[in-house]
């Protein structure tokens, strides 16, 4: 048998057997079908939920922004231009910079009323419509408050419909969104479960918040809210203010706590807390809003762990 050098042995695997290997196990890669932009890290974390690695995700805000004010970037337009399928909150939450950007990013797939539009609010039942759009008085939102994200059935609301969008964008791998959303679904509701059950102690708590952002949760918990840090919605906490919740909630029995999003500044929820005796917490709003909320599972629970375990410190 006659002896092959070596080096030969090596251009041959390197020109005829490494490509085939490469070519064998290419279809074990999935490429992303569909790029969903979002408005808000937790329609980008639900989309990957149901998804995976069909979808290929980005979120204009993250958890220590005020989804209510970010600036309509460069990166932020060319996103939007690429995008496939747009999710944002609505009721008026984005509509500072969300209109300048859909109208920069100018891609008709992704314009309000197509079918890669998905409004989450719209999936769910609003609450705290105010009627009005009187911006005198402060953060008003007519069509309902838009933080619907921290109810979790509202997420098993928009997670329907975000699939069944999705599903209709791209109709080859529609069994596999369904697929998705069944097993979310069902870790979902076995979640929501525990969550009820931990929660329920809560009920009947009495809370201050720095902003109308928890209405969802107080529904879902059975919180009371009783005042507000901000004078008027969307306005920063004042002397004044700050002074009169003083003299109404001087015996801490008026309130459990004093809850702020974390990227309000805590000096308005600590000046009270220190002068009361109500435990200040910080929950987060979304995800990556805490170390411990990374994914929208823990989520809730850090935002339970927060609240059962304020003032024990």
């Amino acid at each position: 048998m006659a002896h092959i050098p070596s080096d030969r042995i090596g251009k041959f695997m390197r020109k005829h057997i490494i490509p085939g290997l490469v070519l064998l196990f290419l279809p074990l890669v999935t490429e992303a079908q569909l790029r969903v932009f979002a408005c808000e890290p937790e329609w980008a974390a639900l989309a990957t939920e149901i998804a995976g690695d069909l979808v290929e995700t980005s979120s204009a805000t993250n958890a220590l922004q005020d989804p209510h004010y970010i600036q309509a970037r460069p990166s932020l337009i060319a996103k939007v231009r690429r995008a496939d399928l747009l999710v944002c909150s609505g009721a008026q939450l984005e509509i500072g910079w969300l209109p300048m950007l859909l109208r920069k990013g100018n891609n008709p797939d992704v314009m309000p009323g197509s079918e890669g539009y998905l409004e989450a609010s719209l999936q769910v039942n609003r609450l705290g419509a105010t009627g009005g759009n009187d911006r005198s008085q402060g953060d008003v939102h007519p069509e309902g408050n838009p933080h619907i994200q921290v109810n979790p059935h509202n997420i098993l609301l928009v997670a329907r419909a975000l699939a069944e969008r999705m599903s209709r964008l791209d109709p080859p791998h529609a069994g596999r969104y369904a697929s998705g959303l069944e097993q979310f679904s069902q870790r979902w509701s076995s979640a929501i479960d525990r969550w009820q059950q931990r929660g329920a102690v809560l009920r009947g708590k009495k809370v201050i918040t720095h902003h109308k952002s928890w209405i969802y949760l107080q529904d879902w918990l059975g919180l009371e809210e009783m005042a507000t840090l901000e004078p008027i919605s969307g306005i920063p906490p004042t002397a004044g203010h700050l002074g009169k919740l003083l003299n109404e909630f001087r015996d801490e029995s008026g309130a459990d706590f004093i809850i702020r999003a974390p990227y309000q500044s805590e000096k308005a929820s600590e000046w009270l807390s220190n002068r009361t005796g109500i435990p200040a917490v910080m929950l987060p709003l979304s995800v990556g809003g805490s170390s411990g909320a990374s994914d929208l599972f823990s989520l809730y629970d850090d935002i339970l762990d927060r609240l059962l375990n304020a003032g024990k410190q």
